[in-house]
């Protein structure tokens, strides 16, 4: 049976705020929570106007606790940018609050423009160097507890602060080195088709790459889509207009909060774009709820997906959680009961 998840990049609607934003993530978790979704990501985002998400190690927290059951983790956190150590034991601590619910998806990119990423440098004498697969694997020594012996930071792994819980990890990507990397170390593979709509080749290298590992003896997929459902196909495609407008300004290098419907599809109109098409070299999955559903199972049989991790972005939140309700509806999700262990809060 395909799972469906949800991969919030917190969009900023123009007019409200990035702390409106955050509470918005808050909320669509609960909902995806109820109506049955396998797993609620955070992305990680910096230095723009219009996703509210830096630090997805800092939001998980809050929304595994205003959940019940729902997995959550990062979609992903940016590893170049931080301490392999810092990085596990931020998530040893959230695995050992919310056991078996966080996953930790990790990305190469940096999530910015080259300005911000310098800024985000602790060190600004060089650029920062190009050592990704180093970097990972010896993330991974700390939640395997695989350091050689004698290695001067085995230590560190018998210590981290959720043992004996651990995050599930995950590779993210979008090309075929991240394919390579997921597939040798034995890890499962996430595809951002709505970054690289023509991944379907390199998700079949990892699978044929893969080599299983303690966690993994078989390969697991999932695909990055971007989504929009609404109860009628006119509906849907005024709402998508907002996100056309946003990534065709941010492909000029113009950052924006996301703007209405109405402004979109006039800013739209003056470029000369139909109101349906889509945002150039990306797929969008964008109708009614019948048309949604065919299109979102033809992908995952694409890919060959265990799972299709839902992105979606409008101004109106409310149509946002109306895209993922009419979603659960048709894949008939059901809410499963809550994990043992989680901690409870007030609804």
């Amino acid at each position: 049976m395909l799972r469906l998840s949800v991969l919030d990049q917190s969009p900023v609607p123009e007019g409200s705020t990035g702390a409106q934003a955050l509470r918005n993530t808050i909320d669509l978790a609960r909902l995806a929570d109820d109506l049955g979704y396998h797993r609620y990501w955070v992305s990680e985002h910096h230095g723009g106007p219009m996703l509210a998400g830096p630090s997805p190690e800092v939001l998980i927290g809050p929304i595994a606790a205003a959940t019940r059951r729902i997995r959550v983790g990062s979609g992903g956190v940016m590893l170049p940018h931080y301490s392999p150590l810092k990085v596990a034991e931020s998530f040893s601590l959230l695995a050992g609050l919310f056991p078996e619910r966080i996953d930790l998806g990790l990305g190469r990119a940096s999530g910015t423009d080259p300005m911000t990423t310098f800024a985000l440098q602790r060190d600004r004498r060089t650029a920062m160097p190009d050592d990704f697969p180093e970097q990972l694997v010896e993330l991974l020594a700390y939640f395997n507890d695989t350091f050689p012996e004698g290695h001067r930071f085995a230590r560190l792994a018998k210590e981290l602060p959720g043992l004996p819980e651990a995050p599930e990890p995950w590779l993210l990507g979008s090309s075929p080195q991240s394919a390579i990397w997921a597939g040798e170390l034995g890890l499962p593979y996430a595809f951002a088709d709505f970054i690289n709509p023509g991944g379907a080749d390199i998700v079949a290298d990892y699978r044929a790459r893969f080599q299983h590992s303690e966690r993994h003896m078989e390969p697991q997929t999932a695909v990055a889509a971007w989504v929009l459902a609404a109860d009628t196909e006119e509906e849907a495609q005024r709402l998508a207009a907002s996100h056309r407008m946003a990534f065709t300004l941010l492909r000029r290098g113009r950052l924006t909060a996301v703007p209405t419907p109405e402004k979109a599809l006039r800013f739209l109109a003056s470029e000369g774009e139909p109101p349906a098409a889509p945002v150039r070299n990306r797929r969008a999955i964008v109708g009614a709820i019948d048309k949604v559903r065919a299109q979102v199972e033809e992908l995952a049989d694409v890919y060959k997906a265990d799972e299709v991790i839902v992105v979606t972005i409008t101004h109106d939140h409310q149509a946002r959680r109306h895209s993922y309700e009419l979603l659960a509806d048709a894949f008939e999700l059901t809410a499963q009961p809550a994990v043992a262990g989680a901690v409870d809060q007030p609804r």
